[in-house]
């Protein structure tokens, strides 16, 4: 999946029920994307987000900044896609960082300790402040 497109938007349902996840790219400049998640990040649910996030890293973006301020819930398999993304963001010499990060994410960050291992912002402005 490319990211050539300035914004496209993935659904992880195809029916005409609300998606459970919607993923917006959208680039903030030559050097940074912006991935907003808006919905469930769950098991059944992640992987447009895995899909978008992952081409993201393997196209070598910057800067990735993942705007959580959409995620309604969020449970072990969407923290594992965060902690994963995050590891091959680093070892592509990818920043990856999370912006504007919604009380069910901070929550499942805060229990687990894993909030400690990455760049948390505000705002998406301020996540892309270099």
């Amino acid at each position: 999946m490319s990211v050539e497109d300035e914004q496209y938007r993935i659904t992880a349902a195809a029916s005409t029920l609300p998606p459970a996840l919607t993923v917006d790219i959208r680039r903030a400049d030559a050097e940074a994307a912006v991935c907003a998640v808006a919905g469930d990040l769950d098991i059944d649910s992640l992987l447009p987000a895995e899909r978008a996030l992952t081409s993201l890293v393997d196209e070598g973006t910057p800067l990735v900044v993942v705007d959580l301020e959409g995620v309604g819930f969020c449970d072990s398999s969407g923290l594992n896609l965060l902690l994963k993304t995050r590891l091959a963001a680093s070892a592509a010499g990818v920043e990856f960082r999370l912006a504007a990060v919604a009380t069910p994410v901070a929550r499942v960050l805060e229990l687990t300790g894993a909030g400690a291992v990455f760049s948390i912002h505000d705002s998406v402005g301020a996540a892309l402040v270099r």
